[in-house]
């Protein structure tokens, strides 16, 4: 071994011994924090109890706790973010079904900031809120990536396929992926692809803006999805046909394939799809694998085309939408409500 060898071994041992200190340096510092500002919504809600409940008289003791505070520690202590503590306290206290931070802590498991809360205690449905504590703390999500989780209604696009169990499931273990629906969500947000809901576009283009946001569009397919590989040529009796996306899913010990339509589903992309989920399943996959999973994003579908075209028992292919801009929260929703599942 070279000195150079050694010394660059030397220097990887040094940085990651390093890395690791301020990784958990950071954990301390963002517990403490999280803790310290339960501990004061816990501190404003004793006083109001003993004092006047008026809502005139609350305003007036934040806003001059505030301006002492601000004084004394600077940035940190608006009048917003001392009704957050307030707001944080109040969800969150042993009252409640809900985890609280103590409970987390005890777990050391915490990873998630006061700006994490902050969006967090905005949730009014607790179960809702429930489902995102639990993803932002399982695939350790940045503040953006929760708010943008958020304002792509991921909780109600998963809801919408699952029954009252289900959906309470979600609420106290997060997202499961045990079988090929599961995966599955309608509409697929892809406002990170920068193209304009009503621009024209190739699939090929649409291919390649999701190539160059792979990172991002793996994080909308959700759990388990790792790449493969792209424009999968399959041969049978001389011709030539080519899969736009291949995907594996760790969870799901599965191949899945997708297809990419930019105007409305026809049975024909239905029939497709389904030629290659079925090649997939015989020359590719191997023995102890599970069942090829096939996902075609189009710009629109019929959903009763979907249904008649694909057998009763269908578990393997499904037909989702994709919007390329984020619409607001409120006309997401009214949009899922509308969806024929």
């Amino acid at each position: 071994m070279t000195e150079a060898v050694k010394q660059n071994e030397l220097f990887i041992k040094i940085s990651e011994l390093i890395k690791t200190a301020r990784c958990k340096t950071l954990k301390t510092v963002n517990q403490k924090m999280v803790h310290t500002y339960f501990q004061i919504g816990k501190m404003i809600i004793e006083d109001e109890q003993k004092g006047n409940k008026r809502a005139e008289y609350g305003k007036y003791i934040l806003k001059n706790l505030s301006k002492r505070l601000s004084e004394e520690f600077g940035k940190g202590f608006s009048v917003q973010n001392l009704e957050n503590m307030r707001k944080f306290y109040l969800i969150y206290s042993e009252s409640e079904k809900s985890q609280t931070p103590f409970r987390i802590f005890e777990n050391n498991d915490s990873t998630l900031s006061w700006s994490h809360y902050q969006i967090l205690v905005r949730i009014e449905n607790q179960e809702e809120r429930d489902f995102y504590l639990i993803e932002a703390q399982k695939n350790n999500w940045s503040v953006r990536e929760l708010k943008r989780q958020f304002d792509s209604a991921l909780y109600e696009r998963l809801a919408l396929s699952r029954d009252k169990q289900g959906i309470k499931e979600l609420s106290e273990k997060g997202q499961l992926i045990e079988k090929p629906a599961d995966a599955k969500k309608d509409p697929y947000i892809l406002e990170f692809l920068g193209l304009p809901e009503h621009h024209h576009y190739s699939e090929s283009v649409f291919e390649q803006e999701i190539i160059n946001k792979l990172q991002h569009f793996l994080l909308e397919l959700g759990k388990g999805f790792t790449f493969v590989c792209r424009q999968v040529r399959l041969t049978f009796d001389e011709k030539h046909f080519r899969v736009d996306l291949v995907f594996y899913n760790r969870l799901l010990k599965c191949f899945v394939l997708i297809d990419l339509k930019i105007g409305e589903l026809t049975h024909q992309d239905i029939g497709q799809m389904q030629m290659y989920v079925n090649y997939h399943d015989r020359y590719v996959k191997l023995p102890e694998e599970n069942k090829t999973i096939g996902i075609i994003l189009c710009k629109d579908k019929n959903q009763s085309l979907v249904e008649i075209t694909l057998p009763e028992s269908n578990d393997q292919i499904f037909a989702s939408r994709y919007k390329t801009v984020l619409p607001d929260k409120k006309t997401l929703i009214e949009i899922l409500n509308q969806s024929e599942i």
